[in-house]
């Protein structure tokens, strides 16, 4: 499995070309969470006062996504905006601050940030989560940060993230646990190529 990351952390990571040419920067990541994959990035320009691009980069254009840059073989890779942020998955793409609900009814917290795959799968693995006090006893202060793997996602949409009531059981401390978790496919899914 390549190395996860968060959603967060890809803002202002730079796009290369393969030909080393520096060509933009990561200003959002769009997923369609249904599916549970990365569609693309908006742009912007490289340095402190750049502001968006009309450009944006379509993930089949993408050839990595490292730790240290996304990958692009060329320049033309590039897409008008629209081609990235469609309606719909702009739409199902804002979970962050979502609750995140069991489908008993059970709440397990505020999603934080989406989990990636980096490399060429573009995979949302799981969600950082600010834990419940119902998932984590204590204090506000206390509460910690918790990994809930994506699983089979009942729904998802701009307010609230419905898991089965067993995802609870996959519940980790860190990227670390989810990545060894995920290692042999994401828990509640059938093994096998992802669609």
């Amino acid at each position: 499995m390549n190395e996860l990351m968060a959603a967060r952390s890809l803002t202002t990571r730079p796009v290369v070309t393969l030909g080393g040419d520096v060509v933009a920067q990561v200003k959002d990541t769009v997923f369609d969470a249904e599916a549970g994959r990365i569609t693309g990035f908006t742009l912007s320009g490289r340095g402190l006062l750049s502001g968006p691009l009309r450009q944006s980069l379509p993930w089949p254009a993408v050839h990595a996504l490292g730790h240290d840059a996304v990958l692009i073989r060329d320049r033309r890779e590039l897409a008008a905006t629209a081609a990235v942020v469609a309606r719909r998955e702009a739409t199902q793409g804002r979970v962050l601050g979502a609750r995140v609900l069991t489908d008993t009814g059970t709440d397990v917290g505020t999603v934080l940030d989406v989990v990636v795959e980096g490399g060429g799968s573009g995979r949302v693995i799981g969600f950082r989560v600010a834990a419940s006090k119902a998932l984590a006893p204590g204090s506000r202060r206390r509460r910690r940060q918790v990994y809930v793997p994506r699983g089979e996602t009942l729904a998802v949409s701009g307010r609230a993230l419905v898991l089965p009531a067993d995802a609870v059981r996959h519940v980790v401390g860190g990227l670390d646990e989810l990545a060894a978790l995920t290692a042999g496919g994401v828990p509640g899914r059938p093994e096998g190529p992802t669609p």
